[in-house]
Order: C-alpha cells, then structure tokens, then sequence
C-alpha cells in the first residue's frame, strides 16, 4: 500500500487491508488511507503494546480524525496456557490454533469489529503485521473463498515485508533478526502450509458462529469482503 510510513501493508480482500503498527504512519500517510477509504483500524495488539515509540513520527489526533480504531486483542500475553504453547508472543503459524482455540471470545470480537465497519475499508494490524495480523487474515481469506496458495501468499508477502524491516531496522525481539532467503524460503514453505492447515482444520464461518457471531454480522463481513461464497 502506499500510506507513507506504513510497514508491511497489504490487501487482504474486498475492502479489508492488513499492517504492521499503525505508529508507523505519517500524518500524509493517514490522509493517504483515509482518502483511500480508511475508516476503521482495528488494533490486534495487548494495550502495553499500543504506544508511541520515540522513533515514531510525531503525529497529531487531527491525523486520523474520521477513522474509529478500535482495539480488539487476541491474546492475553501473560497467560500460562499462551506461553506453554505460543512462547513469549506469538511468532509459528502451527501455534495459531491453539491461540484462537484458547479465546474464542477475542476472535468473535475482532470479526464483531468487522462487522460494525458499515462504511469504507478496514485496516487490521498487530505489530508486526505478520502473526496476530496473519491468523485474522487467514479467516478472513478462508471466509472470501480464497484457495490455498493465495492464503499461503498472504502470510509469505507479511513474513517477507516484516524481515526486510529486520534487516534495515532491526527486530522488536531478541529472538528474532534479519533471515537470508536461502533460509527464509523453506521457513515460508513450511509455515504457508501451516496457516492453511489452520483455517482448514478452524472452519472459520463455524468457528465464528458457534462461538457468538450472528449470521447478520457474518453476512456484514462478508459483504465487506467481497465474498465469492453463498452468505
């Protein structure tokens, strides 16, 4: 996407849109989403995440005015189930079903959010934009219709972005860095594999249902995205 300052952005499907931290953005860079039809973000991140950073542009609330950010976490980072699966935070799509399977609530709310965003596009974002960002856009994708490959491509593309900010930037983590594609390509393989394993295995419309979403909030996510499948 061209938002100026954005960090791994990129369309997901209809008018739904995926990123790294929204901090990143410039204030051009919020007038360039919003002229792009921008109105809601919502925030994947725990609530100690979403901060300003001191390398982060200044930007004014005047920035984003018009656009409703809603925070909707899909996680509880100190949680003992998490970390005996996930780690410290959320980094392999093999560990997606048991994020979402642990707070089905949190995912129900995120596509709530979806949902609600009756006017313009949607920007989902985490952090990095791959993980967290990822997993939702994986069930967004399974609930367009998407194929495998494209839902694989989706997690490669955010995988690949994030890294070449690694090697410019530097990583948020300790354990993570910069990867050299003779490295990076098995990983992305593999771990595109995963991710489609997952929302095989999740079936996010039954997934979503069962666990609270109503059939007219679905039908307003997959309005929104544009959906090649029957509501």
């Amino acid at each position: 996407m061209s938002w100026d300052g954005a960090v791994n952005a990129w369309h997901v499907a209809g008018r739904v849109y995926r990123m790294g931290r929204r901090e990143w953005l410039t204030e051009t860079g919020w007038r360039q989403a919003y002229d792009d039809g921008v109105r809601t973000v919502i925030d994947l991140r725990n609530s100690r995440e979403a901060q300003r950073r001191d390398t982060d542009p200044a930007v004014t609330e005047a920035a984003w005015s018009g656009v409703t950010i809603v925070a909707a976490p899909t996680e509880e980072p100190d949680d003992p189930r998490f970390t005996a699966v996930c780690g410290p935070y959320l980094k392999d799509p093999a560990h997606y079903l048991h994020n979402v399977r642990l707070y089905p609530e949190k995912f129900v709310a995120v596509f709530r959010a979806v949902a609600a965003a009756e006017a313009g596009a949607v920007v989902i974002h985490c952090a990095a934009g791959r993980d967290r960002s990822g997993m939702v856009a994986a069930m967004l994708q399974d609930l367009a219709g998407d194929p495998d490959q494209l839902i694989a491509d989706g997690y490669a593309k955010a995988a690949r972005g994030i890294n070449e900010r690694f090697r410019t930037h530097g990583p948020p983590h300790a354990g993570e860095g910069h990867i050299d594609d003779a490295e990076l390509t098995p990983l992305l393989e593999r771990r595109g594999r995963a991710v489609v394993e997952f929302v095989r295995e999740l079936g996010t419309r039954t997934f979503l249902l069962r666990n609270g979403l109503s059939e007219a909030e679905l039908g307003a996510v997959l309005s929104l995205l544009g959906s090649r499948v029957a509501p």
